[in-house]
């Protein structure tokens, strides 16, 4: 099974908008199609975005409904811990738990909307694609669909 860190991002772009690669990608998590890693730091950036009521002012969903479904998603995600630090690595260091989970998990995919600072760190990790919502459910479709 394909497994993939999802960024908050996507996860925020799902909950926002109906009919959506990010939404799509989130079904492919709870239909357990796809297998989401989830790791202490993505974890506390989760609960640290999901807290934000003025992020989710426009959204459809209410705070009750947005946690039910986070703990949905975390009811499909495999823990993983993470043993070594690969930094520095990306420009930007709050984004360099993305590579350390998956690498320390073995994922086949970072999904995210930040592809440009994500994709272009130091080190590289030929077996890692990353890739927006929408790049992922193409590969996906062509590789992976039942």
């Amino acid at each position: 099974m394909l497994s993939l860190v999802l960024d908050t991002n996507v996860f925020v772009s799902a909950l926002m908008r109906a009919d959506t690669a990010p939404r799509e990608v989130l079904r492919l998590c709870l239909r357990e199609e796809t297998r989401p890693l989830m790791g202490n730091a993505l974890m506390a950036e989760y609960e640290d975005v999901l807290s934000r009521e003025s992020l989710f002012a426009d959204c459809i969903l209410s705070a009750e409904e947005r946690g039910a479904l986070f703990e949905a998603f975390l009811s499909v995600c495999s823990w993983i811990r993470i043993s070594y630090l690969w930094r520095p690595n990306l420009k930007d260091e709050a984004d360099n738990h993305l590579i350390e989970l998956a690498v320390a998990g073995n994922a086949d995919w970072v999904v995210t909307r930040n592809v440009r600072d994500v994709a272009h760190g130091e080190l590289v990790f030929p077996h890692l694609k990353i890739g927006n919502a929408g790049t992922f459910l193409e590969q996906w479709r062509s590789t992976w669909a039942r």
